[in-house]
């Protein structure tokens, strides 16, 4: 057993490698462990280093952008842009975004989150400079839906119109790390939003362009 009991406002991969420790199943390999315990370490210090940023100047930005992000407010609106002004391309790319959207959101936001009920991190405890605080979220830190949204749009609108990939994955990852900046999530559950968003956006452009033709 390990010396390491996960708290609920510790990184996920502390909580998910005491799960399986106390499973009361067939015993997990240590290295496996081992290794999650590693990966936690590394989000916990991932999270300090970037409370210790001395970075006031961006302070009011991320704030921003975080609170913008809110309900998916930059990709619907981006979505209405290309649905109006973008011609059949633009409104395929649109619909793909919007659907991807919803698709991530609902995965996210219901098993993903239930799942993991992973408490915020303690942002007072661990140094995060009030100035850059956002309000809490009261649902799960793991993973981040913000992250998951902006990466399913990304792709799956850059599946109709190529040159959106860059500037989209590119918001994609301000918006993440705006997240951890504020306070609100570990980096880990920003990693895992992006990755979910990312596979769902790709599938979404996949359909997309199976069906638009």
């Amino acid at each position: 057993m390990s010396d390491v009991t996960a708290r609920s406002d510790q990184p996920v991969e502390y909580w998910l490698a005491d799960r399986l420790e106390r499973s009361g199943g067939p015993q997990p390999p240590e290295a496996l462990l081992r290794g999650l315990r590693l990966l936690g370490r590394w989000d916990l210090r991932a999270y300090e280093a970037v409370a210790g940023m001395s970075t006031p100047l961006l302070d009011e930005p991320m704030r921003v952008i975080s609170r913008v992000a809110d309900h998916s407010k930059p990709w619907l609106v981006t979505a209405a842009v290309l649905a109006t002004l973008g011609g059949a391309t633009g409104r395929r790319a649109a619909v793909n975004g919007v659907a991807a959207v919803a698709v991530t959101s609902l995965v996210v936001n219901q098993p993903m989150k239930l799942v993991g009920a992973r408490r915020r991190p303690d942002r007072s405890a661990m140094g995060v400079p009030v100035a850059r605080w956002v309000p809490m979220p009261a649902s799960s830190s793991f993973p981040s839906g913000h992250t998951a949204s902006a990466a399913a749009f990304a792709f799956a609108t850059s599946g109709a119109i190529p040159q959106l990939r860059l500037p989209l994955c590119a918001a994609a990852v301000v918006v993440g790390f705006s997240r951890v900046y504020t306070g609100v999530h570990y980096p880990g559950d920003v990693i895992v939003g992006g990755t979910t968003g990312a596979l769902i956006g790709r599938m979404a452009a996949r359909l997309g362009r199976r069906f638009g033709h």
